[in-house]
């Protein structure tokens, strides 16, 4: 019996970087400023560099990085923020921490993302943000999005948790509205060894209110002007991403590489409820995850299995519809319908940049086994 494939093959990747991984651990270590090191920074210059914008605030999580726009732009008890019915928790979780009310919209069915022409329906008196999820690795239609938003003077947040890298025409992922936070938990696209994430802004002024709150809320050391959280990014994390980083644009490559040999090879599969992931024409996607639609998917997971193919599901709840959100957190503007489908449907496959034609060719090989 062959071995079990990896879903995210962080091992294979860190072997790569060892070397430079360890030593600039060691240096942290030498120099003891595990705090606000020199490699806090440097790390948020160079994600400035990378994303194109002005400004790049390193923080603790990536729920964090959604959370502190939120509290920096007042946003809080009797306000709306518009939002997907359908990603992970943290979205709507960091809309209710704040103290606002999530609204929910449908998604669009290839891309999964939300479906900018039902935002408007979901406007109120009360809207005050719209949060875009970039899900899957894939930005959804920010131009749409932007005007929405200039029209009603809402703020746009985009949720880029799994898409640093991404590209919508010529604008990166984080800076393609207002603000943007990602994520660098260790399984995405870039991820630290332990919880981590990042804030990108142009706005000076945003900036100044977004790095009191996660210092404290303090403007200068014991001078607490604002109320704040302890959303700091330890430096040695700063240190591992620095080292990822280095590597990270051929990473991209390699995913986008590894997703059209799955687009090729399933694309001749005709069966219900069996869709590959679209890509739309003006957008770069990172591949965070490579995620079928399949009609069976118990049937379909339990073979994958048998096969040593593991699989993932993101997600199988709409977040409307999990328990405590249901109860006392949000609405629906309108039918979800699509979101609910996708939430019975998705099924992600393995997906990692050090992975090779022979690991990949036994997942799509069971793949269509389990499909035929």
């Amino acid at each position: 019996m062959q071995p079990t494939i990896p879903f995210v093959d962080l091992k294979t990747q860190y072997k790569a970087l060892k070397s430079d991984i360890d030593a600039r651990i060691q240096k942290v270590l030498d120099h003891g400023a595990y705090i606000n090191g020199p490699e806090v920074a440097e790390l948020e210059q160079k994600l400035a560099a990378h994303t194109g914008s002005k400004h790049a605030l390193a923080c603790a999580s990536g729920t964090d990085a959604l959370l502190i726009p939120l509290m920096a732009l007042g946003i809080g008890p009797g306000d709306e923020v518009i939002t997907t019915a359908f990603s992970f928790i943290a979205t709507a979780e960091t809309i209710v921490l704040s103290g606002a009310k999530p609204v929910y919209v449908d998604i669009e069915k290839d891309t999964f993302n939300l479906d900018v022409s039902k935002i408007e329906a979901a406007i109120t008196p009360r809207t005050k943000a719209i949060m875009p999820v970039s899900l899957y690795g894939q930005m959804p239609d920010m131009d749409a999005l932007n005007a929405i938003a200039k029209k009603h003077n809402l703020a746009v947040i985009e949720d880029a948790a799994q898409s640093y890298g991404a590209r919508y025409k010529d604008r990166k992922s984080g800076h393609a509205s207002l603000v943007g936070g990602t994520s660098f938990f260790p399984a995405k696209p870039l991820g630290c060894y332990g919880d981590g994430g990042a804030i990108f802004t142009d706005d000076e002024k945003l900036l100044k209110v977004m790095k009191e709150i996660r210092e404290h809320g303090s403007e200068s050391r014991y001078h607490h002007t604002r109320l704040g959280i302890n959303g700091r990014l330890d430096t040695i994390q700063c240190a591992i991403l620095l080292s990822k980083l280095g590597r990270y644009d051929w990473e991209v490559e390699q995913r986008n590489r590894i997703a059209e040999r799955y687009n090729k090879a399933f694309a001749a599969v005709n069966k219900p409820d069996f869709q590959i992931p679209v890509v739309k024409e003006n957008r770069l996607s990172v591949w965070a995850q490579y995620t079928l639609a399949v009609g069976d998917r118990a049937g379909f997971q339990k073979k994958l299995t048998e096969a040593g193919v593991p699989t993932s599901i993101h997600y199988p709840r709409i977040m409307p519809d999990q328990p405590w959100y249901k109860e006392h957190a949000g609405t629906c503007a309108g039918p979800v319908t699509t979101a609910r489908w996708a939430a019975d449907h998705v099924i992600s496959l393995p997906m990692y940049p050090d992975m090779d034609n022979g690991t990949q060719d036994r997942v799509i090989d069971a793949v269509l086994k389990a499909l035929a």
